[in-house]
C-alpha cells in the first residue's frame, strides 16, 4: 500500500472539509432573519427574513364534550345519546348555525374500582363537540351557561380573526422588504451593488398560525364550582411570514 505524504494529505484532507462546508452551506436551510452567499454563484445573495403582524380575533371555536355514566354499555349509550340531544338544542337556541355544530369525537370505556381488583362498577360514554364561528362577545356566555345544558367538559378554545388573511399578507410584504434591507447592507460592505430580485420563497406555513389555541381545563373548574360568568381575554394572534429571496449583485 503506497503511503501519502504528510503535506498532501494535509491539502487533500483540507480540500476535503471545504467540499463539505460548501455542500452544507447550499444545501441547508438558514435560520430565520440570517442571510447567507450563495456557494455556487459568487454573484448572488440569498437572505432569510421573518415578519410577524399582530392581530386581535373576533372569532372563537370551543371544544365540548358530554360525558354519560350507567351500568351497562347499552344504558349508557341511551344516557349519553339524550345528554347529546339536549345540549345540541341548547346550543341552536343561543342562534348558532347548525352549520357552525359539528360531533367530533365518541368513546366509550368501562369505569373500574381499583380498590377490589380492578373491579368494573359502570360504564362511561363520552361525545365530542365542537362550535366554530362564535363572536368574541358571546364566548364568556355560552361557556358559563353550557353547564346547564349538560356540558361537563370544556377541551380547549381557539381564537381566530377574520383579518388573518390580511394580516398575513401584511407580515409577507414585511418579510421581503426587510430581505431587502438586509441584502443591500451586505452587498454595500462586499463593496457591491444590489441587483434584480432572482429568486423568492415562502416558506412559512400559511395556515400554521391561523388559530391560537388554549386548553380550557380553568374554564372547566370554573364552570363546576357553579361560576356564573366567565371572563374571556383572547388577546393577540401572532401572524408570522417567512421568505428566502435572491438577489444579484454587481
Amino acid at each position: 500500500m503506497r503511503k501519502m505524504n504528510k503535506p498532501l494529505a494535509a491539502a487533500a484532507a483540507a480540500a476535503a472539509v471545504i467540499g463539505l462546508t460548501a455542500c452544507t452551506q447550499t444545501t441547508g436551510a438558514a435560520p430565520a432573519n440570517q442571510a447567507i452567499v450563495n456557494t455556487q454563484n459568487q454573484n448572488n445573495i440569498q437572505v432569510q427574513s421573518q415578519e410577524e403582524v399582530k392581530v386581535v380575533p373576533d372569532k372563537a371555536e370551543v371544544s365540548f364534550a358530554v360525558s354519560s355514566q350507567a351500568a351497562d354499555p347499552k344504558s349508557v349509550q341511551d344516557l349519553n345519546s339524550t345528554d347529546v340531544d339536549k345540549v345540541l338544542s341548547f346550543l341552536k337556541s343561543t342562534g348558532i348555525d347548525e352549520k357552525s355544530i359539528q360531533t367530533s369525537s365518541f368513546g366509550l370505556q368501562p369505569v373500574y374500582d381499583w380498590n377490589n381488583g380492578q373491579k368494573i362498577t359502570g360504564y362511561e360514554m363520552r361525545t365530542g363537540i365542537v362550535v366554530s364561528d362564535i363572536p368574541m362577545d358571546q364566548v364568556g356566555t355560552l361557556l358559563s351557561s353550557s353547564i346547564e345544558a349538560g356540558i361537563n367538559t370544556i377541551d380547549r378554545i381557539s381564537y381566530l380573526s377574520s383579518k388573518y388573511d390580511e394580516s398575513y399578507q401584511e407580515a409577507l410584504k414585511k418579510a421581503v422588504e426587510t430581505s431587502k434591507v438586509k441584502a443591500e447592507a451586505m452587498a454595500a460592505a462586499s463593496g457591491k451593488s444590489l441587483g434584480e430580485v432572482t429568486n423568492v420563497q415562502e416558506i412559512s406555513s400559511y395556515n400554521e398560525n391561523r388559530y391560537t389555541t388554549y386548553n380550557a381545563d380553568s374554564a372547566t373548574a370554573s364552570l363546576e364550582s357553579g361560576a356564573k360568568a366567565l371572563a374571556i381575554e383572547p388577546g393577540q394572534i401572532s401572524v408570522t411570514a417567512q421568505v428566502t429571496v435572491t438577489y444579484s449583485i454587481k
